[in-house]
């Protein structure tokens, strides 16, 4: 008996009991029988884990325990090491838990999965030629660029693959009719473009690269993006959604107070996902979150939601995220929950691009440009583009109006 109060797992010991065993089991490097020093952090953390039976279960999933067992049998615990280890979630998350638990120390991590997959990418070209082509644009287009910033956002790592991927179906497509890159055509531009998915629009970014570097012809052109023409949430519509996040629990409270930032105030997602709770103050009477340059309160019943999640944060009972300053934590350990996922938890209710247009578009009728760029965060020529989209349909009101 180990003497614990709490409820009996088996053979007497608790639930605690069992988690530390099976830590010291798999952690154990079977040469010497022992756990290495590198990882003894990492153990100790998994096994003060204080919901153990939720611990216990994870553990012994067949791909966690097979990985664990591995990771005690490398020399050594670096970076390195886990990156020559079998690809998988387990691993990625199992490397999150050793940054957390300073076993590792902190890397980029979406620069660092960018340059794991640039790795294999290349073997999709069919032309050796083009594999070159294809290798020097990576490197001196997006990891020279990705070196120039202080940590790499998801959404460049996205858009970076998308790029290369959208640039390598045009390279085989090339290779497949028997035309090589320097013989490239209007043409033949037109023909692949015609015969893809709209994704092919973005090929101008390795076109434009391609000219610089005087690969192809300076005249060639592929459409580009249009802007300014994605579909904006009408403020009835904003309305009816911000009832539906305050005063229903149809999301979670977390979802909710992501909501209102994006309803209310024009938050972009990517920029919420990265709130600390060093950014937020709740007080008896008031709660206040720093959006941009400034501190915004949140009336009732606006504050609702976010005096819930300041309860309950949430993951603190996991070897994931025992001391986060994450308002909004993610799956991996030590980092806030992926813009694109949230994106996705709060499309049940409103789309975040539309309803950010429109709050956008509604604000700039209450505030001049400056004080607004300034609240929210945005660059001030942002905010003008809606100042002048607001103002072409007050004007088209007035003449239809002034037209009956």
């Amino acid at each position: 008996m180990c003497g614990a109060e709490g409820e009996l797992y088996a053979g007497g010991r608790c639930w605690s009991c069992a988690l530390a065993t099976t830590v010291d089991r798999l952690l154990a490097n079977p040469t010497t029988g022992s756990i290495s020093t590198e990882l003894v952090p990492f153990a100790d953390a998994l096994k003060a884990m204080k919901r153990a039976n939720s611990g216990l279960t994870w553990i012994r999933q067949k791909h966690v325990t097979q990985f664990l067992q591995e990771l005690a049998m490398a020399p050594a615990v670096t970076h390195e090491a886990v990156d020559a280890l079998p690809s998988s979630r387990t691993r990625e998350f199992v490397r999150g838990l050793l940054i957390e638990h300073g076993v590792l120390p902190q890397r980029d991590l979406y620069r660092a999965r960018y340059d794991l997959w640039s790795r294999d990418v290349l073997d999709r070209l069919t032309d050796p030629v083009n594999r070159d082509v294809v290798r020097r644009y990576i490197r001196w287009q997006h990891q020279r660029r990705m070196n120039q910033m202080d940590q790499v956002p998801q959404g460049t790592f996205l858009r970076s693959k998308q790029t290369v991927t959208v640039a390598i179906d045009l390279l085989n497509w090339l290779t497949d009719h028997g035309i090589e890159l320097g013989e490239l055509e209007q043409e033949h531009l037109d023909a692949w473009q015609a015969t893809g998915p709209s994704t092919r629009l973005v090929a101008d970014r390795f076109l434009g690269w391609a000219i610089k570097t005087r690969l192809v012809r300076p005249d060639l052109k592929i459409q580009r993006h249009r802007r300014g023409t994605s579909p904006r949430m009408s403020a009835v519509d904003q309305e009816q959604a911000v009832q539906r996040v305050v005063h229903t629990d149809e999301l979670a409270p977390r979802d909710r107070a992501a909501a209102i930032l994006v309803l209310v105030f024009g938050q972009q997602i990517e920029g919420v996902v990265g709130l600390t709770w060093d950014d937020v103050k709740v007080t008896k009477d008031l709660v206040t979150v720093r959006v941009g340059a400034i501190e915004i309160a949140l009336p009732d019943p606006l504050d609702g939601p976010w005096r819930r999640l300041a309860r309950n944060p949430g993951s603190e009972r996991t070897a994931a995220h025992p001391n986060s300053n994450w308002v909004f934590r993610g799956y991996s350990p030590g980092r806030h929950i992926d813009a694109s996922h949230l994106r996705n938890r709060l499309r049940q209710v409103f789309s975040t691009r539309a309803a950010r247009l429109g709050t956008l578009h509604e604000l700039t009728k209450l505030a001049p440009v400056a004080i607004l760029a300034e609240a929210l965060g945005y660059h001030p020529s942002t905010i003008e583009r809606h100042a002048v989209d607001s103002a072409a349909a007050y004007s088209r009101y007035v003449a239809a109006v002034r037209g009956d």
